[in-house]
């Protein structure tokens, strides 16, 4: 049965977004560590830590894993800003591992006045750099592909590769695949055979065994559009397809997934509620 679970608010202390996920069935949890729109990070104290580590154990949640910021850039040409979010991303790090969560998801970066090529170098300089700041049994980055916006980099599974193969320690990398920027990128995921050769360009780029987290979203844009815009489970333009894939890879039965889908309510009901029952209909429905 694959794991699921959605991304949670710490509104009220990070043990609340354990228990947020635990109110609506969820097997893991997602949340930031901090203001995800600002720089600057309140400490974590010891209470803090301890008590979202003993409700996320109390409750049986089987992984959590934090989002870093936004406004990091890896990838960024201006030394400015690139040295600011490699303290940035180095914090998060820190952070992550005082709360026992194992993995940290951030989006690669943009190259914006430079260069794909430049871009991709100095993402993987910066992670060299946070990996010599941070512990090695800690926890440990994953890269998450993108949409493909504008000078973002990650979109092509090559360049998750690229990056990778830069990095000195690429042991200490794992890879988040986000269903909606995938679809967005251009790799298709409805088809079954068609599936199977967006996995075999994935393992070809990375390694499926480097896959350590979802992110199960579908898209308000279109095939290919570029556009990074998550819509309800089969609700937008992948419909159920590309999930009921996923669910029913034996491959990835015991990878967490997450849901990054628009929060609210429908006739009372939770939309993670909805669209995690959705996703469990799916799962040993192949047809």
């Amino acid at each position: 049965m694959p794991i699921l679970g959605a991304h949670m608010s710490i509104a009220g202390g990070y043990y609340r977004s354990a228990e947020q996920a635990a109110a609506v069935q969820c097997d893991c949890v997602q949340l930031f560590t901090k203001n995800n729109n600002q720089w600057r990070a309140k400490p974590i104290t010891e209470d803090d830590a301890d008590r979202f580590r003993s409700t996320v154990s109390a409750l049986g949640l089987q992984g959590t894993l934090s989002h870093a910021s936004y406004l990091i850039n890896l990838g960024s040409p201006k030394d400015e800003l690139w040295e600011k979010s490699i303290d940035a991303l180095t914090v998060e790090v820190k952070r992550a591992t005082q709360l026992g969560i194992p993995h940290v998801v951030f989006h690669p970066g943009s190259f914006t006045t430079s260069s794909e090529a430049e871009g991709l170098t100095r993402i993987s300089r910066a992670l060299d750099k946070i990996h010599e700041d941070t512990d090695p049994s800690g926890a440990m980055l994953l890269l998450e592909n993108t949409a493909g916006q504008g000078s973002n980099l990650g979109w092509d599974f090559a360049q998750l590769g690229a990056i990778l193969s830069g990095v000195k320690v690429p042991e200490r990398i794992g890879i988040c695949i986000d269903t909606c920027h995938a679809f967005a990128a251009g790799y298709e995921l409805a088809e079954p055979e068609k599936y199977e050769v967006t996995m075999e360009k994935l393992n070809e780029a990375v390694g499926l065994e480097k896959v350590l987290a979802f992110h199960l979203n579908d898209s308000k844009g279109a095939f290919g559009s570029r556009k990074d815009r998550h819509e309800m489970i089969g609700e937008g333009e992948m419909g159920l397809e590309p999930f009921r894939n996923l669910l029913n890879d034996p491959r990835f039965q015991s990878i967490p997934m997450y849901l990054e889908t628009p929060k609210g309510e429908r006739a009372g009901k939770d939309h993670d509620a909805i669209n995690l029952a959705t996703l469990r209909d799916l799962v040993g429905d192949k047809h």
